[in-house]
């Protein structure tokens, strides 16, 4: 089978939660399953939410956000796009520009649910459909807890840029008023 064949319905059923596999044996043990950290994972995407309205507040109405992580005109900046918006939930794509000649570059999908303030990769490195856990070894290498680590990866990744970021949008400081010679400004008088 092709590794780049996409995940079939039949596929996620077929696949067990029974994930515990003893190398030092090379075998199964029954009864012993690998359980999630569903709470801490949770908390982790309401962060990541918490995170990203720091960084792109105004994701309800704006499309575009950018931050930049070294500063000139070759420097690398992170760019959050909206792809998507509905009335509870918003689609960003976040990118890394640019490409780095020594490896890949983030490059993630995160769906944004606004009515429970929470944030969760759904796509990273043109990939999607991460499932909550997986037996190892996969056909796709992926470690039994990519979902919870993908989400851990944006929470690091958004600290950084909140740590070191800087924004590019301009400045708009309000306009100093001119006073006149009895102290009034020019719309009083």
């Amino acid at each position: 089978m092709s590794d780049k064949r996409p995940e079939t319905d039949a596929d996620i059923l077929s696949r067990s939660t029974e994930l515990s596999y003893d190398f030092a044996t090379g075998g199964r043990h029954a009864g012993r399953r690998y359980h999630h950290d569903l709470a801490g994972h949770m908390a982790e995407c309401d962060i990541n939410f918490q995170r990203l309205m720091k960084l792109f507040p105004s994701v309800r109405h704006d499309d575009f956000k950018c931050v930049m992580l070294l500063p000139g005109d070759a420097g690398t900046r992170v760019e959050l796009s909206v792809l998507k918006r509905g009335p509870y939930t918003t689609l960003l794509q976040l990118t890394q520009v640019p490409k780095q000649d020594w490896g890949t570059s983030p490059n993630m999908k995160i769906q944004l649910y606004h009515d429970t303030k929470s944030a969760e990769v759904v796509a990273y490195q043109h990939q999607s459909r991460f499932h909550g856990a997986y037996e190892y070894p996969n056909r796709r290498m992926r470690a039994r807890d990519e979902k919870e680590q993908l989400n851990r990866f944006l929470g690091e990744y958004l600290a950084l840029c909140l740590a070191v970021g800087m924004s590019t949008d301009t400045l708009e400081l309000p306009n100093a008023r001119s006073s006149s010679s009895d102290g009034m400004t020019g719309e009083e008088a």
